[in-house]
């Protein structure tokens, strides 16, 4: 019985000490044995190859496995592979009898930095080519707005200093064809320029396209101003805007007539569609003075010119055959009258000087000054005609009744004017008392009804005269 249970046992021990060496070598590679078999296995691991899994026909190995038994365990059957980088290789410890029956996946694709240095440079090139066109429009757009801002700006400095000579020289031969020495100007005024001196100069520029030129020393008038208003050539808009809307440019005289030696006189012409804004807008055109029809049996202006003025015996005196024949006739308007504008003689202008007379023409460009000519020649023509003009008896009695008129009106204008301002300076006072009472206390409010009160009882009583008896 005692051999039986010794015998026993011993099979018992014997059993599970085959079984902890089965095991054993089932997990080789992940705990190692002894000291000796970690060495081996590390140095095959930087050695060897990394292992392919194959599927494994090995049986159970022997009770007691040699070191020397469990490393060619380790060694495949098939073809070793060329050797790598064993810091590429993801699987170090790799059993190939626990994972049996798995394909292996290991990605032997190169990184992305080894990629791109061993890239071949016609690829890298044409990579760069295929960029997407909408990345090469948007950056095409940007610079084409930074280069139209660029040639917007030269576009404005380059226009900026050529229209600022074109203005200059056209009022440059403007002052040399009518102010130099023997010219209309010089021999009619005996003070050209703006100056006291003889060299003072001709013109006065106010701005890039506003000239003026003053002259001085005649009868019958304190002095002429002409100012020349050009053009804005010097802006490219306005440059712009000129070419689809035409604008001339135009020259303005102002002749200042003596108190005594202008009459009764108040008198217009204008192509016809300014003549009607003139007589409409202009103050004293609009009061005084209508327009006039042709009379019959003598010569007349041309037909698109309409006459303005306070009688026709006026208007008869004005126009004269010595000014239908130079200007304003049928034949000489085509060819000497195409600048004119309009002109305006009255003693009841609106402004400081009363007695004036305005005319206002076209300016042709610098090489054709000879259009006007005889325009301008209409200027001392008229100021010796009007300063030698009287009215008749009749007519002067009737221009008399009418400025007594308009005297008595513009005296009531002035009076209700004045009412006006009366009225709305008390409202305003008025205004401001209530405003004042509106942020009182109550107290106050009430002591000042008492007070206002006493006031209205004491002036309500009878005043009682008191006598002295002797």
């Amino acid at each position: 019985m005692t051999r039986r249970s010794f015998f026993c046992l011993t099979l018992i021990l014997c059993i599970s000490f085959h079984l902890h060496l089965l095991s054993a070598s089932q997990f080789e590679g992940f705990d190692a044995e002894d000291d000796d078999a970690s060495d081996d296995s590390s140095d095959l691991h930087h050695s060897l190859p990394p292992p392919t899994i194959t599927q494994s026909h090995s049986s159970l190995p022997d009770p007691q496995p040699s070191p020397d038994d469990s490393t060619s365990d380790l060694i495949p059957e098939s073809d070793p592979e060329p050797q790598s980088d064993p810091s590429s290789t993801p699987f170090d410890f790799w059993d190939e009898d626990e994972f049996e029956g798995l394909p292996e996946t290991i990605d032997s694709s190169p990184t992305a930095e080894n990629a791109t240095e061993t890239a071949d440079p016609e690829t890298a090139s044409t990579a760069q080519d295929a960029t997407p066109p909408s990345k090469k429009k948007k950056k095409e757009k940007s610079y084409a707005i930074e280069i139209a801002c660029v040639c917007f700006l030269m576009a404005l400095g380059i226009n900026y200093f050529v229209g600022k000579r074109e203005n200059e020289r056209l009022a440059l031969a403007w002052a040399a064809k009518f102010a130099s020495k023997d010219t209309i100007f010089h021999k009619n005024f005996s003070l050209l320029g703006v100056g006291d001196g003889v060299e003072s100069p001709l013109l006065l520029k106010e701005a890039l396209n506003v000239f003026k030129f003053y002259a001085s020393g005649r009868r019958y008038c304190h002095g002429l101003l002409a100012t020349m208003e050009l053009k804005s050539r010097h802006d490219l808009i306005s440059r712009v805007f000129n070419l689809v809307v035409p604008c001339k440019d135009e020259i303005t005289f102002e002749v200042y007539m003596n108190e005594e030696a202008m009459d009764h006189v108040v008198f217009a012409m204008a192509k016809n569609k300014a003549a009607k804004t003139m007589q409409k807008e202009v103050k004293d055109l609009q009061r005084f003075a209508g327009i006039v029809s042709p009379p019959t049996g003598r010569k007349w202006v041309s037909e698109e010119l309409s006459v303005i003025s306070e009688s026709k015996e006026v208007a008869g005196d004005m126009i004269t055959d010595t000014v239908l024949d130079q200007v304003f006739g049928d034949k000489a308007m085509e060819k000497y009258g195409k600048n004119f504008m309009s002109m305006h003689i009255s003693d009841q202008h609106p402004g400081k000087h009363k007695k004036m007379m305005l005319f206002k023409f076209s300016l042709p460009d610098a090489k054709h000054m000879d259009d006007i000519v005889r325009l301008v020649a209409l200027i001392p023509y008229y100021i010796d005609l009007v300063g030698r003009y009287r009215l008749s008896t009749q007519a002067r009695n009737k221009t008399e009744t009418g400025r007594q008129k308009a005297a008595e009106e513009a005296y009531k204008e002035l009076q209700n004017a004045r009412q006006e301002a009366l009225q709305k300076k008390k409202a305003e006072r008025k205004k401001l008392i209530e405003e004042a009472e509106a942020k009182l206390s109550a107290e106050v409010i009430r002591k000042k009804e008492v007070k206002e009160r006493a006031r209205q009882v004491k002036k309500a009583m009878p005043k009682i005269k008191m006598s002295r008896g002797h």
